[in-house]
């Protein structure tokens, strides 16, 4: 179902206030949905035609997406990665959103966005090693990227349902000083913290949402202007607060 219209208010303040030129999400609904959106940030002022969406294989209709001001110049998005746990073919549930931008005619970066398996305990099979199964997974996709284009300017962002210290966010993150690792922003609200997740019903405050970033992405990145955005509302929009990346689109 939809959110409702308060909590639509929400996103779009925190939106507004940011005013993204390129928006990776998680937990959208099917194509109407992200049309919608779309439309309601069009007439805030926010233009982002480009987009792509990944359906959630489970039939959840909880999909990954991306809207862009920027052309998508090349479409590697992939729904069908599977793997075997106990005996049993199981689905990368929520599937890899790939997709590469024409930022200026000299300038392209290739977004990947993820969401890893919640940590909601499912009679399938152990939540932690579907997470980490889906994390090698998407690990084995950036690799074929990365060793094709080494210096890519690569960034990879999601809700990765897990602790920086945990299996899967080290298998996204590679081998520390090997080729292809990939380094985790380090991002911060206004007051200092660095969660992105509170968990009500547990008063739990943790840092599930990430930003990876590769090599050839390092000295492009504007770590000044780059952040956690909290607003007075974004309680009402979700229980996630967003991660803001800025980006010098030269070559450096």
């Amino acid at each position: 179902a939809p959110k409702p219209e308060e909590e639509i208010k929400a996103v779009l303040e925190g939106l507004v206030a940011v005013h993204p030129d390129i928006f990776g999400m998680s937990e959208i609904g099917d194509e109407s949905h992200l049309a919608d959106l779309q439309s309601r940030l069009k007439a805030a002022g926010i233009d982002l035609p480009h987009s792509e969406l990944v359906r959630d294989s489970a039939g959840w209709n909880r999909n990954i997406a991306l809207l862009s001001r920027f052309p998508i110049v090349n479409r590697s998005s992939r729904d069908d990665y599977t793997y075997q746990l106990d005996g049993t073919k199981h689905s990368f549930q929520r599937g890899v959103l790939d997709v590469t931008l024409a930022i200026t005619p000299q300038y392209q970066l290739r977004f990947v966005g993820l969401h890893l398996k919640s940590k909601r305990e499912v009679p399938e099979g152990n939540e932690a090693l579907m997470r980490l199964n889906e994390a090698r997974l998407a690990r084995q996709h950036l690799d074929r990227i990365l060793d094709r284009e080494p210096e890519t300017n690569l960034l990879v962002v999601g809700d990765l349902n897990d602790l920086r210290s945990e299996a899967p966010v080290k298998t996204l993150q590679g081998s520390f000083g090997r080729p292809g690792y990939l380094t985790a922003l380090t991002l911060s609200d206004p007051f200092g913290f660095h969660w992105t997740h509170y968990w009500s019903f547990a008063d739990s405050y943790s840092r599930f949402d990430y930003a990876l970033y590769s090599t050839g992405l390092r000295n492009e990145i504007n770590r000044d202007q780059s952040r956690i955005h909290h607003w007075e509302g974004w309680d009402k929009a979700s229980d996630h607060r967003p991660l803001v990346i800025s980006i010098m689109p030269v070559e450096k």
